[in-house]
């Protein structure tokens, strides 16, 4: 599966467009299959011969960061399963579509 489409690329804000922006609206949702990771993409471009997002991720810790194209790419869950793009996931605001982490 193409994790970055070109109309996802065509769609994603600059880094640091929407750091002013209490809600920021997310574009794009990747996970594991086989384990409990997420990564909510609200900005991307790209860097080098690589391309970086920026997200919040959800996984050993909840926190707001930057990731590689290539990382995704590459990474593996605990089954040997690759990192899938949610293809029914719908572009809105991070409070809209961002579960609460358990607590």
């Amino acid at each position: 599966m193409k994790l970055l489409t070109e109309e996802l690329r065509a769609c994603l804000p600059p880094l640091y467009a929407q750091e002013r922006e209490a809600d920021p609206v997310v574009h794009a949702k990747f996970f594991t299959p086989d384990s409990n990771w997420t990564w909510w993409v609200t900005e991307g471009q790209i860097e080098g011969d690589d391309f970086r997002f920026f997200g919040f991720v959800q996984g050993l810790e909840n926190e707001w960061g930057y990731f590689l194209l290539s990382e995704l790419e590459s990474a593996r869950g605990p089954l040997g399963l690759p990192i899938e793009r949610d293809l029914y996931f719908a572009r809105g605001r991070f409070t809209d579509v961002v579960p609460a982490p358990d607590v």
